[in-house]
């Protein structure tokens, strides 16, 4: 349980790495740098999964699916793009293994070489694209609103799971547009998404921005994107919305027909949000004890615990259990009765708070003769005594949920809060970076060379410019060039 477990601020990676195997989200894999992900960790993906798949067909999007593997050539097609991936493509060269020659392993067959190599997608804009070019001929065509739910290779050399892995699970949104101004509404509006579900869902408060051209897709002419502060000081960057232009409907040559009977060349989109969001979950919010799950991403909401010595008791305990998880039930609460019987009660705490379950009812021969039962809150670690004579159990459960969502949200924020810093001079940047990390809200003079400079000096990045951001006139904190406004910078995962 969480006996043991390194505390945050002597360890943060190692608490980080031992909570997720511990609290049974994932394991690392026979293959290096890949993971296995464990029920329980699925079990939260699924309900992310759940929630983003009906914002998105609320928003007009329909799912398909497309190859995992790309024909080389296709690539090579958007230079940018394949700049910006070459170094993490899988390459599939053979299509045949035999036998050794001494019977005992098998090896790849020269004579089975691909006359291709296929690249095992690392993002899915070039096969889409070769797509799309036989779906859309008109106007009428458009626009296209394609998502899928995928998973992906980027070989990583540095892998953390669920942070950083050569395979992991997304969804990509692709959409093609008749007018630049359209898909550009459509860029916004995805990244909008996004917010609103870090925001209601996950309980994390994100600051929504553009980023820099160093930052930028690899192909896109905008990358919006949502960035959240984890509890160690480093940003994370939790969802991109890109606005593709015409670039890649000028490399496949996507043209429709326009209502003036003219052709023109499509406008496009992509967006995505992958397994990177349980590792943001995960640091955000858990402690010391273990995890902390916002109610509306929670596997499990409410588990019973019984406590007794006897069949007999235990059996009007669970009667009296089974009536109250009705109750919940009819409310759209996923309530467990944990009745194992070899583990003891306090084993089952330990193993519930571990596991980040929002709320805890303990039950035992005395609250049945009082009719009462104690809930347990996770967020806080408190507990309350409830008379069942004086309240309605389903109705305050309902609404204690919904007070720890937003409990959860709101200690989220006040720590952004109280990590973001207004800086204006070099010195300060250096030291606040270095010793108190965050966000860093500073001047830059708008170059890349200063960017880089600014990285390579603090290993701090523009982690984007906000939205909405006021026009102020400053001095770059590197250059004392002129600025216009005010970036965010921070050391990021």
């Amino acid at each position: 349980m969480s006996k043991g477990l390194p505390k945050r601020s002597e360890d943060y990676s190692l608490w980080y790495n031992e909570l997720v195997k511990r609290a049974d989200l994932a394991e690392n894999s026979p293959v290096r740098g890949c993971m296995v992900i464990k029920p329980y960790g699925y079990s939260i993906w699924e309900k992310m999964q759940a929630q983003l798949d009906k914002m998105f067909k609320e928003t007009g999007h329909s799912n398909a699916y497309f190859p995992l593997f790309i024909p080389k050539s296709y690539l090579s097609k958007e230079a940018s793009h394949v700049e910006g991936f070459a170094k993490e493509c899988a390459v599939v060269t053979h299509y045949r293994l035999k036998n050794s020659e001494d019977g005992k392993s098998v090896v790849v067959d020269p004579e089975a070489k691909l006359e291709e190599e296929l690249i095992v997608r690392p993002t899915s804009e070039t096969v889409i694209w070769s797509t799309y070019k036989n779906w859309i001929q008109s106007y009428r065509d458009l626009p296209l609103l394609v998502n899928q739910w995928a998973n992906v290779v980027r070989w990583e050399m540095r892998t953390r799971l669920f942070l950083r892995t050569t395979e992991f699970l997304w969804q990509e949104g692709h959409t093609a547009h008749a007018t630049k101004e359209e898909a550009i509404e459509e860029t916004v509006k995805m990244m909008q998404v996004y917010a609103e579900f870090a925001e209601k869902f996950m309980a994390l408060p994100v600051v929504r921005g553009v980023k820099s051209e160093n930052e930028r897709f690899a192909g896109a002419e905008d990358t919006y994107c949502i960035e959240a502060m984890m509890q160690d000081g480093k940003a994370l960057q939790a969802g991109t919305s890109h606005f593709l232009g015409q670039n890649f409907a000028k490399a496949f040559d996507v043209k429709f027909a326009t209502k003036e009977g003219g052709l023109e060349y499509v406008w496009g989109t992509s967006w995505g949000v992958s397994t990177r969001l349980m590792g943001a979950l995960i640091m955000a919010h858990s402690d010391d004890n273990g995890l902390v799950l916002p109610p509306k991403l929670a596997p499990i909401q409410v588990v019973i615990v019984p406590i007794y010595k006897t069949d007999e008791e235990l059996d009007k305990i669970s009667a009296k259990a089974l009536d109250i998880m009705d109750k919940l039930k009819n409310k759209g609460v996923a309530v467990h009765f944990d009745r194992r019987d070899t583990y003891k009660p306090g084993w089952k705490f330990a193993e519930y708070e571990l596991k980040g379950v929002p709320l805890r009812i303990a039950m035992g021969p005395r609250d049945l003769e009082n009719n009462t039962v104690e809930l347990a809150r996770r967020d806080t670690l408190t507990k309350e005594t409830i008379d069942l004579n004086e309240t309605d159990i389903a109705v305050y459960i309902e609404s204690l949920l919904e007070k720890i969502q937003e409990s959860i949200y709101q200690k989220a924020l006040n720590f952004r809060e109280e990590m973001t810093t207004e800086v204006d001079s070099w010195e300060a940047f250096q030291d606040l970076i270095e010793n108190k990390g965050g966000f860093l809200s500073a001047h830059w003079d708008g170059t890349a060379e200063t960017e880089e400079k600014i990285k390579e000096l603090t290993k701090a990045t523009i982690r984007c410019i906000p939205l909405g951001n006021e026009m102020e006139e400053g001095k770059c904190i590197l250059t004392g060039k002129p600025s216009q406004a005010r970036v965010l910078f921070a050391r990021a995962y």
